[in-house]
């Protein structure tokens, strides 16, 4: 019989582990949610309602000789998880890829529930934002950037601000991935306010149309009648607040050996977002250290001896669309240096799509199954 393997967290590594390791072993995937939401497309699905259940994907159809267990892991050991509803699942291997909680509506809302439920959200949102006109963005990351790119891109008359405390956008990229950046927010008529940490935040809900001002600490007003947080994330392992599998450290982050084993044990590994490594929290790193943990994990169920190892990446990589027609980024280059890839590519391969078909291959779909009413 093959050996049993329960991936804990079911995002963008966790199901590449659960989906790739099917053929081999006895996989059990644990999740509260009932589908995975491709983050990429959240902010997309926010403002074209039409198009939103393109955001998710069932976890009935990821495993075909495995299972998904719903619920929610609470604590973690080596022989397995304790689950929330009080079950167990034990196994012979573990793999922790519970990854990170971000703001909505980079990270929709009620997932624990429904599908529906988040749809629902969303197009509450998309409602209230389509009365205001004039949007405030708090944050000017990834995130912050793209939904001003797609709010833009479905509503060209309203105003758009995105206000950044830093004095510079894309810290940590090549200098003309932000300046590119910048040039085609003007070009969208997006306003960009650097070095603009607020005194407060806005005294409205957020997502919710009303009037405002808010205060910068250097004097500024700005008006506006609806904002979005696209700061502050916050790592998922509270599974392993009890000790029983490894004592974090102050960070929070689960330390790993250069094959992704979790510290003191051979058997469990940890990737992504959670773990105690220089890679940026993103989507790539998590997928390309989910490489890693197959391998090992292959070889391990196989008799063999595993020997891949994981080195962080010297360069970023990053492809940041501005909606369908616009964006910028960087690529890996030969030689492990990083080189700036045009609009046309960054299109091409996120911005068009935003990984859709990708993941319906994943998931073995011809295009995802939950629809809008």
């Amino acid at each position: 019989m093959p050996g049993g393997v329960v991936v804990v967290g079911g995002g963008y590594g966790g199901t590449l582990v659960a989906e790739a390791l099917d053929p081999v072993a006895d996989v059990v995937l644990v999740d509260p949610r009932e589908a995975f939401v491709n983050v990429a497309a959240s902010l997309r699905a926010l403002t074209r309602p039409d198009w939103a259940h393109n955001a998710f994907f069932p976890y009935e159809t990821l495993l075909r000789r495995g299972r998904v267990v719903r619920d929610r892991a609470v604590s973690v050991d080596a022989t397995g998880v304790t689950l929330g509803g009080g079950g167990r699942v034990d196994a012979d291997f573990v793999v922790l890829a519970t990854g990170s909680s971000y703001a909505y509506p980079a990270r929709p809302r009620r997932m624990d529930s429904t599908v529906d439920a988040a749809l629902s959200d969303l197009r509450e949102t998309h409602d209230q934002l389509g009365l205001a006109d004039r949007v405030l963005i708090l944050g000017a990351g990834p995130v912050g950037l793209e939904l001003a790119g797609e709010i833009r891109e479905v509503w060209p008359g309203k105003r758009v601000t995105v206000v950044e405390k830093n004095d510079e956008i894309l810290r940590g990229f090549l200098p003309e991935v932000g300046q590119e950046v910048r040039r085609q927010l003007s070009e969208l008529d997006i306003e960009l306010r650097l070095g603009a940490g607020l005194t407060s935040l806005p005294p409205v809900p957020e997502g919710q149309s009303g009037a405002f001002a808010v205060e910068t600490e250097g004097g500024e007003e700005i008006g506006a009648d609806i904002w979005f947080r696209s700061f502050g994330s916050r790592v998922n392992t509270g599974c392993l607040a009890d000790g029983r599998l490894v004592d974090l450290p102050s960070s929070g982050l689960v330390p790993v050996t250069d094959s992704l084993n979790v510290a003191g044990h051979e058997n469990v590994y940890a990737l992504g977002d959670i773990v105690d490594l220089a890679d940026p929290k993103m989507a790539t790193w998590a997928q390309t250290q989910a490489g890693v943990v197959v391998e090992n994990l292959r070889a391990r169920l196989e008799g063999r001896s595993p020997d891949a190892v994981y080195t962080s990446a010297t360069e970023r990589r990053i492809l940041l669309p501005l909606g369908t027609t616009g964006g910028a980024g960087q690529l890996a280059a030969p030689g492990g240096t990083a080189r700036v890839v045009d609009r046309e590519t960054v299109i091409e391969r996120k911005g068009r799509d935003l990984f859709t078909a990708r993941f319906a291959e994943r998931f073995h779909l011809e295009s995802p199954v939950f629809l809008v009413d």
